[in-house]
């Protein structure tokens, strides 16, 4: 039976040279390296052969003014004057007529003590006085009827002295029981328990019905004057010591009307828009501490300062008559001294070696070590990757907020450099050709 599917050649492979195909596979596997290598490699005269351009760092002018010396000392703060309410005489609280944290007027009344024992006291010396009274108005009267009968020799003398002697007994016993009046009003009025100072009260310690005692001198309260407060500080002798030689060298200026104003800055950082003053400075030293202290005056209209609070007192004490002024930043603080970065004529940053004299609203006050018209570097300290190479200045304008963009002519800030172009550009060649040989 014949098939009526076609009939194929057979398919007769060609000729297998094994040092052929050898010799075709190297070949090849040249050309793709090659291909890769010239893919790779910079072009002539690229970025490769020039040199990275000069980094940009925020510089500060040096410029000499009066600066005001500040020593920021811890404080605490206490009030002008301050009184416990006691009670001063025994009995029962009947009731309070203030209101806990308000402020009271000097004799007003704060409480309400049962009188009704020291009520019924003052009418029983009211009625010895009355007596007393009569019987030194009988006395006298006895003296004036016999007056004219002893100069008669109508009575005898020594009847005479006995009437006068007990006239003179009536007056005194008149005197001890006004005494005795006057001392049961006293007790009465203490019943009403009265404010004895001016100011802001605090809580109530007893309630009504409570039972204080004179003898124990039950407290019942405390008012403090708070529209002033003192604010107590100490510093260290040889700190005045040395304020004291710059002033004598004329190296530190001092006021003329000796006066010294002091801030108080509070615990979250803002300051008092009211100065205060200092009262004294005590001149003898802790032997404990080595320490001097101070008090200040502050006016506490608003109520902003509480006794007992800590806060920081700036105290200017002297004035420079050439400072000047570096943020804080600009300076590296060490062990073996502070510097600041200068750039030089060549544009290159040089370290130079600079003497600190305290802080002023977050700035160094430099001592010595700058000339006027230098520029330091404050900001882009992480850009300057190379040592001794030149930089570009612009001015500082101070750290732009987060994620804010930055003003034209001011350098990026601190937290954007740390982040270094150099790397992040070096790692994407460096990922591209094994993505490639994948």
């Amino acid at each position: 039976m014949s098939s009526s599917r076609p009939v194929f050649p057979a398919f007769t492979p060609p000729f297998h040279n094994p040092v052929r195909s050898g010799r075709w596979c190297v070949g090849a596997l040249l050309v793709a390296l090659a291909a890769c290598g010239a893919k790779d490699a910079p072009p002539a005269g690229g970025a490769a052969g020039k040199a990275p351009p000069p980094a940009t760092v925020g510089v500060v002018t040096v410029a000499e003014q009066a600066v005001a010396l500040q020593t920021e000392l811890p404080g605490r703060v206490s009030p002008v004057r301050v009184a416990q309410v006691r009670a001063r005489v025994s009995g029962v609280v009947l009731k309070r007529l203030f209101r806990e944290g308000s402020e009271v007027k000097a004799g007003q009344v704060l409480y309400e003590i049962d009188a009704a024992a020291y009520r019924a006291t003052l009418d029983s010396a009211q009625a010895s006085m009355a007596k007393a009274q009569a019987n030194l108005e009988q006395a006298s009267a006895l003296v004036t009827r016999n007056q004219p009968l002893v100069q008669a020799n109508a009575i005898s003398g020594q009847d005479f002295a006995t009437l006068v002697t007990a006239q003179k007994q009536a007056a005194a016993d008149l005197a001890a029981a006004q005494a005795a009046v006057k001392t049961a009003r006293i007790n009465l009025d203490y019943a009403s328990v009265t404010a004895p100072i001016s100011g802001r009260i605090g809580q109530s310690l007893v309630t009504e019905g409570a039972l204080v005692s004179q003898t124990e001198a039950t407290p019942l309260a405390v008012i403090q004057q708070t529209d002033t407060v003192y604010v107590n500080f100490t510093q260290s002798s040889g700190e005045v010591l040395r304020l004291r030689k710059a002033v004598a060298t004329k190296q530190l200026r001092s006021k003329s009307d000796g006066s010294l104003p002091v801030r108080v800055v509070l615990e979250d950082g803002t300051e008092l828009p009211r100065p205060g003053k200092l009262l004294f400075a005590d001149m003898t030293v802790d032997a404990t501490s080595g320490q001097i202290t101070l008090r200040a005056e502050v006016p506490n209209a608003d109520g902003m300062l509480l006794p007992g609070q800590y806060v920081r007192v700036r105290l200017s004490q002297a004035e420079l008559p050439s400072g000047i002024l570096l943020p804080q930043q600009a300076v590296t603080r060490t062990g073996q001294g502070d510097t600041v970065l200068v750039v030089g004529e060549d544009g290159k940053p040089v370290p130079r070696p600079v003497s600190v004299g305290g802080n002023q609203n977050n700035q160094w006050v430099i001592l010595s070590g700058l000339q006027k018209g230098e520029q330091v570097i404050v900001d882009g300290f992480q850009k300057m990757m190379v040592p001794g190479m030149p930089v570009k200045t612009v001015p500082w304008t101070g750290s732009a907020p987060a994620g804010a963009p930055a003003a034209a002519g001011s350098p990026p800030p601190a937290a954007s450099a740390s982040a270094t172009p150099a790397s992040t550009s070096a790692s994407a060649p460096a990922s591209a050709p094994a993505a490639a040989s994948k």
